[in-house]
């Protein structure tokens, strides 16, 4: 017989995939993946299409094309300072989901530790296996989910390689102020850690809280590898554009990977996204009010049902706890709400090593607002007619 690999071996689908096809199943209204149900500005959809048809079918760059790198180096010159040579402190990536995989599987060996916070986007987890590494969670704890100082020293070893970083954080929702960050920087400055920082939702955030770069911070640029796309902020998640940014060094090592990932992807979607992150420069800040307003529709339609959230300072995704209404598990409460609500969410146990650990979220769900107004009043109008206590 004939099986899988052991870095596959159990991993089955991803909770995102499997809570989907439930939606599709029972006629639900999906409020788990995170995916906007209204594409991004029409002049960037013609950049597509002009491209398309403007012969640009062919292989890109391995590192993307210069275009969309330059524009790349622009924004982040534009909105945090931070000054890029865009031939050999960029890359291109099949979205950040292949940034994450490049930078692990191009910065960590066998046996090098992994600081993460938890809960942790899942992609995390799979591409520390894939490379060999030891992950070390430090929690982000119900109600505030605020990062420990503490916590985050004492997650590190002699055998810790590098930080794993999220703000604005999936699923929490957390934006990490100056004082977290600041511990962030402290830590990798005295034990000389890599820091990789995934800031996909860099735009999103509401209620005047600032997203600040970890790279930015004294002493860090040299030591960090800041990941994003244009997915999110520019509501074509579908695209997958993504990239790495910092130290020639560190960005080389993601290259050295990804060539072997998909080597090139998106050829005529790259010119698309230099054309957003330059002439649509602003849709971003628009978006974000916008889902500033989704969000509180939702917080405010959960609280309706009897599902009281923490208000999220960014993201698409604001957070519950179910252990009110008698379920000890976020995952049994997701897999009987389609059937008893005709909605679907996303069980964030499964975004922990240990869901039962003190603090952590096995009764914890996590619920989309990416989605237009009359969905989520169709969402909410549904919960708040059904029964969900256990």
């Amino acid at each position: 017989m004939h099986s899988a690999a052991r870095r596959v071996a159990g991993m089955g689908e991803t909770i995102f995939a499997e809570m989907s096809a439930l939606a599709v199943r029972t006629g639900s209204v999906n409020l788990g993946q995170g995916f906007p149900d209204t594409d991004g500005p029409t002049s960037i959809l013609d950049a597509a299409s002009a491209a398309l048809h403007g012969g640009a079918n062919q292989y890109a760059p391995g590192i993307g094309i210069p275009a969309l790198r330059h524009a790349i180096a622009r924004h982040q010159q534009r909105h945090y300072a931070i000054d890029l040579d865009p031939d050999r402190q960029v890359v291109v990536t099949t979205g950040c989901t292949e940034a994450i995989a490049g930078a692990l599987l191009g910065l960590v060996d066998p046996g090098d530790e992994v600081v993460v916070l938890e809960p942790y986007y899942d992609s995390y987890t799979a591409m520390i296996d894939f490379a060999g590494g030891v992950r070390r969670p430090v929690t982000l704890r119900a109600p505030d989910f605020r990062l420990d100082p503490a916590e985050l020293e004492a997650a590190v070893s002699p055998r810790t390689k590098l930080i794993l970083l999220n703000t604005p954080h999936n699923p929490t929702g957390r934006v990490l102020d100056a004082d977290e960050l600041a511990a962030v920087a402290r830590v990798a400055l005295e034990h000389d850690l890599l820091v990789v920082t995934d800031e996909v939702y860099e735009h999103l955030t509401f209620d005047g809280r600032p997203h600040v770069p970890i790279a930015t911070l004294p002493g860090m640029a040299e030591r960090t590898l800041t990941l994003s796309s244009a997915g999110k902020s520019w509501s074509v998640t579908g695209w997958k554009v993504g990239w790495a940014t910092g130290p020639a060094e560190l960005v080389a090592a993601v290259t050295a990977a990804k060539q072997w990932l998909t080597f090139t992807s998106g050829a005529p979607l790259q010119p698309a996204v230099a054309a957003a992150l330059d002439a649509e420069a602003e849709f971003p800040a628009r978006l974000a009010l916008d889902l500033h307003a989704r969000r509180d529709q939702l917080v405010a339609g959960l609280g309706e049902a009897g599902l009281t959230a923490y208000t999220p300072e960014g993201t698409y995704f604001a957070t519950t706890d179910v252990s009110s209404l008698g379920w000890a598990s976020g995952g049994d409460f997701c897999r009987a709400l389609p059937e008893r609500a005709g909605v679907v969410a996303i069980p964030s146990e499964v975004f922990y090593d240990d869901p039962d650990a003190p603090g952590a979220g096995r009764q914890l769900v996590r619920w989309a607002f990416c989605k237009k107004p009359d969905v989520i009043a169709e969402a909410v109008s549904r919960l708040a007619g059904a029964d969900l206590t256990c």
